[in-house]
């Protein structure tokens, strides 16, 4: 019996069609689009493309993006919306330009040829079914005529406000008056709404080709930044299907994205974890600390390993082979932490994820993102575009994985999950939270498929996250378990904001009840009918 004391919801329920988002007004697009009669990738780029305006340092038409999707009776499939580096990156130029091993999050050089819009349009061409301009409206109306700054948006808004003052034309954007909007203060993007006009007329083409790819090179390059409009050109066929990857997790499998995403870290840890009994008679302090050991075991292999596909040919066989899980599961010890993994990677957290199931019972699981808050905060004043810093994953070290190169394509951590089981897509979901995201997945598909919880209730469970020496928890992990962990050497962190985000649409085998979720940590909701 759900206890309607705890101040929590319960998960949604509905028969026919289902959307979950982060925010109420993306939730709100993509439903109207499936009551419409839209399918699931309608829905999903109504609702992305609302959040692009309505969350701005979250997402935006100058990020990436990736998808799962699995047509209902058919096999799942992968989109690979990232971008890729200017042709001319290279770490000679990059280090003439002095830069030394990192790419700074606001360096023009963070900014690689945004993936988005071309895998909107390649996903909207293979499946959508209306119009971009139907699925477009929404987020015109919002960009041109504004619409309400929500809690979570302001929360995180005000945090990074220091970091958007930096670009004098994102701040008389996103800090008005100098400071940034407030609960219900109503915000706007005029050159947003032209942006999506284009592309809703001209398709990838109204982003990546003319008049816009030409400011925005030019932009760019004013920064000192190596795009060219030939660049951008070619972005825009960047996006392409790829076979997902997969791994069994008790009588279900699940399925990620490939490399150059972080999926296969989420793989990799619950496929150490399945060498446990995770079930109900653990105790909080022993989960908390099995998914911390294989988290830091994930992470390792993840820095030193994943990077562009083309760069690091085997590595998903390699790592989910049974010799390596059963080596790297056998150095767990419940009685201590391991030493801290040594991570070599840049902090990201900002990002939007979320899933759709519409009436043909068709599943899609979608996540986009600008890297961090506000992206790389350069923010073009003749197109309204802001770009994203993902570029900052690359390094400028000879012989690291993620070494930046011409046309390459950097590690990613933004990563939508598909369960299934018996070969039949049975629920969509994502995890928010930048390097969280593969632990995330793990601790969320345990939730449901070990302990039994509900949609909801995996998702608001405490969240803990072991990374950089320290094991980040929720104020909602106990006493007697913060105790225990601290008996066995880990560094507690006490976190002030919540641990990243989720949304997920459960689809029941037997009867197609669908009942799904939206974390209560963000604005966000789920809808169905």
């Amino acid at each position: 019996m759900f206890d309607f004391f705890s101040a929590r919801r319960p998960s949604t329920l509905a028969s026919k069609a289902m959307i979950a988002t982060s925010h109420p007004l993306s939730t709100s697009a993509g439903h109207e689009i499936l009551a419409k009669g839209g399918n699931a990738v309608d829905a999903a780029i109504a609702a992305v493309a609302v959040q692009c305006v309505v969350d701005p340092l979250m997402t935006g038409i100058g990020g990436d993006c990736f998808a799962l999707y699995a047509p209902k009776g058919g096999k799942v499939k992968a989109l690979n919306g990232s971008g890729r580096a200017p042709a001319a990156a290279t770490v000679e130029a990059l280090k003439a330009a002095g830069l030394t091993d990192e790419i700074p999050q606001t360096s023009p050089h963070a900014v690689t040829i945004p993936g988005a819009i071309s895998g909107w349009c390649l996903l909207h061409n293979d499946h959508g079914s209306l119009p971009m301009e139907q699925l477009f409206a929404r987020a015109i109306d919002y960009a041109e005529n504004g619409y309400p700054v929500t809690p979570r948006v302001a929360m995180d808004w005000a945090a990074n406000a220091d970091t958007v003052a930096g670009d004098k034309y994102a701040a008389e954007l996103f800090l008005p008056d100098g400071k940034p909007p407030v609960v219900g203060q109503t915000h706007a993007q005029p050159l947003l709404a032209a942006r999506l006009r284009d592309i809703a007329a001209k398709g990838a083409a109204g982003f990546y080709e003319g008049e816009v790819a030409a400011k925005m090179a030019a932009h760019l390059q004013s920064l000192g930044g190596l795009q060219t409009e030939a660049d951008f050109n070619e972005g825009r066929d960047q996006a392409h299907w790829v076979d997902p990857i997969a791994t069994h997790y008790g009588d279900h499998d699940v399925y990620e994205c490939p490399p150059n995403g972080q999926g296969l870290a989420a793989l990799l840890i619950l496929r150490i974890l399945s060498r446990f009994d995770m079930g109900k008679d653990l105790s909080e302090a022993d989960r908390i600390h099995l998914h911390a050991e294989a988290a830091k075991l994930g992470y390792h292999h993840r820095d030193a390993l994943i990077s562009d596909p083309e760069t690091c040919p085997d590595v998903v066989e390699t790592l989910l082979s049974d010799e390596v899980v059963d080596a790297l599961a056998a150095r767990i010890d419940m009685r201590r932490a391991l030493p801290p993994t040594l991570w070599d990677e840049p902090e990201h957290k900002d990002t939007i994820y979320l899933c759709v199931v519409d009436e043909q019972g068709n599943a899609l699981s979608f996540i986009n993102s600008i890297f961090h808050g506000f992206g790389s905060t350069r923010l073009d004043p003749t197109t309204g575009v802001l770009f994203h810093s993902r570029g900052a994953s690359f390094r400028l070290i000879e012989g690291h994985p993620n070494t930046i190169a011409p046309r390459k394509r950097p590690m990613h951590t933004i990563i939508p999950g598909m369960l299934c089981k018996d070969g039949t897509a049975v629920m969509p979901f994502g995890v928010m939270g930048g390097h969280y995201q593969a632990a995330g997945h793990a601790a969320f598909l345990s939730g449901i498929l070990d302990l039994g919880m509900g949609i909801q209730e995996a998702m608001d469970a405490p969240r803990s996250f072991a990374h950089d020496g320290v094991l980040d928890i929720e104020p909602g992990v106990s006493e007697e378990a913060r105790a225990d962990l601290a008996s066995r050497g880990h560094i507690l962190a006490l976190q002030k904001s919540p641990i990243g985000g989720s949304q997920a649409i459960h689809i029941c085998p037997a009867n197609g009840l669908l009942s799904g979720g939206s974390d209560s940590r963000k604005d966000g909701m789920a809808l169905g009918f």
